[in-house]
């Protein structure tokens, strides 16, 4: 199958090239960022050796959308998205720190809870509460932003002490997030779907001006449930029908691989890999309403690298 796993493009004007977990960025001058979004996939913090086609398509399409549909709670990082795989936007001072809320009981918080944990980032966690189960009102667990190995849970009380946000600067961040996170439930539910939980980042520019970066509601920075099925589900005691890179970590898991010390990296089949790629698509369809189909999914890399330079050349 078609996939993008790498770039190494030398760009006019063109000063860096970092290379993510998934994405490529490349640094131009004049503070421009190009970011191609690549089919790598990470669990656990790491990558995995084999690409899910279409996925650094979906990914950014999907997150194109979703910036554009909350240009009236922040402004955001995006200029133009010449290619399916590719966005170009200014280049920000990231704050690292990922504002990471959930509505559910859900994912890394649910293991959490499960090992005992019932104060988590400096939340309280009432006791009695089944994985999956929404929480009263969503609470907001930040985790650190690593440039290297894992990112961390932090909590406000720490980020503020630890001078990373002033109290002033995270009480902002913190209301847009709510802010974001309430738009994006909205518009999952008019697609039929629940937000159970997703992140946001964030960063300055050289006048201190806070904007939304990154990619946004994606089914890497988030996680859905089906939302017809979920009550059906949860009275039955089962897992929520979802949408999310969850479904590929617990395959990991069920194949005793969560990236610790010791433990081998299963053997990743075709199948599964298609299946992951079958649930990117089908969350695209889902979340916009197109066709994934009928978007021209086949460009090549010399194809990109042209969209990518003439585009710059307006920019310039």
């Amino acid at each position: 199958m078609n996939s993008l796993y790498k770039t190494d493009f030398n760009f006019p004007g063109q000063i860096s090239k970092y290379e993510g977990k998934v994405r490529d960025v490349y640094t131009i001058e004049n503070d421009i960022l190009v970011v191609i979004v690549t089919d790598r996939i990470s669990a656990f913090d790491i990558v995995m050796p084999k690409p899910i086609p279409n996925k650094g398509k979906v990914l950014n399409l999907i997150s194109h959308e979703m910036l554009k549909s909350t240009e009236d709670i922040i402004d955001n990082w995006l200029i133009s998205s010449p290619n399916p795989n590719v966005s170009i936007g200014h280049k920000l001072n990231p704050i690292k720190i990922e504002m990471v809320i959930r509505g559910y009981l859900s994912g890394h918080c649910d293991r959490l809870y499960k090992s005992g944990k019932r104060n988590i980032c400096g939340i309280k966690i009432p006791e009695g509460l089944v994985s999956n189960q929404k929480f009263e009102n969503p609470i907001i667990t930040p985790s650190t932003k690593a440039d290297v190995g894992h990112d961390m849970d932090i909590s406000k009380s720490e980020i503020i002490k630890n001078q990373i946000l002033s109290i002033d600067q995270y009480e902002e961040i913190e209301d847009i997030t709510y802010k974001l996170f309430k738009r994006g439930t909205e518009f999952a539910k008019e697609r039929g779907l629940i937000l159970v939980d997703t992140k946001y980042e964030f960063g300055y520019d050289n006048n201190n001006k806070l904007f939304l970066i990154d990619e946004i509601h994606t089914p890497d920075s988030s996680r859905y449930f089906y939302l017809d099925s979920y009550n059906d589900c949860m009275s039955r005691s089962e897992p929520p029908k979802q949408l999310s890179k969850e479904f590929f970590r617990q395959w990991l898991i069920g194949n005793n691989f969560q990236g610790k010390k010791g433990q081998d990296l299963p053997d990743i089949s075709d199948d599964v890999i298609k299946i992951v790629s079958d649930r990117y698509i089908e969350l695209y369809d889902q979340l916009t309403g197109k066709s994934f189909n009928e978007i021209n999914v086949n460009n090549s890399i010399n194809q990109i690298e042209s969209k990518i330079i003439q585009q710059l050349k307006l920019i310039n």
